[in-house]
């Protein structure tokens, strides 16, 4: 059966991510779709970013159709690209290397250092909290109401770094909190700056892993503890369409409700100006389009199902 007719059959949208591979270069044969040779992604490399609809090519490999009696409504569908799904990967595939959440059973016994309060950061948090394999979750952020944000949606604890104040302080700080001072089993990255990535791999415990997530330019990383601590520095980019359906299946059950980071939802030409107004400020939560006409009567329903 071809992708249209399962779609067709299932009488509901599919869902997708922002990288389209391509499924037949050497990183796709080697299932590493995530870093296709040829990848597309809307809004990037080609048209698709705040539209009504979307060209998906090789649709076949890059949507998933969700069951016929999926509780999953159109605005937690929307909500999970990209910063959800790129958190999963980031904690559950590159972090706890597991294919998928429920892989094993939680022990509920490591600790994670997530660097970065923004969309990204706050979804990691989200993502460790539904997984269930983490006692402890820190928080790290420039900002207050980011930290209590962080702090509402399931860390444990938080830590303010404060301008101008030295990296040693802060990874004291983080150390602090963890069991015997020993650091985190696992840090994130989710800032994408030069700071937040040093910080996060000096505030790893020793045999553990530090994830980049975020996108940082430069960064000088400490290559003598890196080796002399057996650290391990993993990259993640997105996640593969394929493992959609592992992260559909959190919020399906209850585990992830992705409606907690979205702040308002605007029709389109609002939504322009929210993009525009981010040059300026940083909101802690989602600006969801959800109607493309001035209709007001067309706005979508949140809790509309797909």
């Amino acid at each position: 059966m071809c992708i249209w007719e399962k779609i067709c059959e299932a009488e509901i949208p599919p869902i997708g991510h922002f990288i389209l591979s391509c499924g037949s270069c050497v990183e796709c044969r080697r299932r590493k779709s995530t870093v296709c040779l040829d990848q597309k992604q809307p809004g990037f490399t080609q048209w698709g970013s705040f539209a009504e609809y979307v060209a998906v090519p090789r649709a076949e490999l890059n949507i998933h159709v969700l069951p016929k009696n999926s509780k999953l409504s159109f605005v937690e569908a929307a909500a999970l690209g990209c910063r959800f799904t790129t958190a999963y990967r980031a904690i559950v595939q590159q972090g706890l290397k597991l294919e998928r959440f429920d892989s094993i059973t939680p022990q509920k016994n490591k600790t994670l250092a997530v660097f970065g309060c923004g969309g990204l950061g706050l979804s990691c948090v989200m993502i460790a909290k539904a997984v269930g394999h983490f006692q402890q979750i820190i928080s790290v952020d420039i900002s207050k109401p980011a930290l209590e944000k962080a702090l509402n949606l399931g860390a444990t604890d938080v830590v303010l770094q404060v301008a101008n104040s030295s990296g040693d302080n802060l990874c004291e700080s983080v150390r602090s909190l963890t069991p015997n001072q020993s650091g985190a089993d696992l840090s994130i990255d989710a800032a994408g700056f030069k700071l937040s990535s040093e910080n996060a791999v000096k505030c790893t415990r020793r045999g553990g892993r530090m994830v980049q997530v975020g996108l940082p330019q430069s960064v000088n990383i400490p290559m003598v503890q890196v080796a002399g601590q057996e650290l391990e520095i993993v990259g993640s980019h997105g996640l593969a369409s394929s493992d959609m359906k592992h992260i559909a299946d959190l919020v399906e059950t209850g585990q992830l409700d992705p409606k907690q980071l979205i702040e308002r939802m605007v029709p389109l030409e609002v939504g322009i100006q929210a993009l525009m107004d981010m040059d300026q400020i940083s909101p802690l939560g989602m600006t969801m389009i959800t109607s493309f006409s001035e209709n007001e009567n067309e706005h979508i329903n949140p809790s509309s199902r797909l």
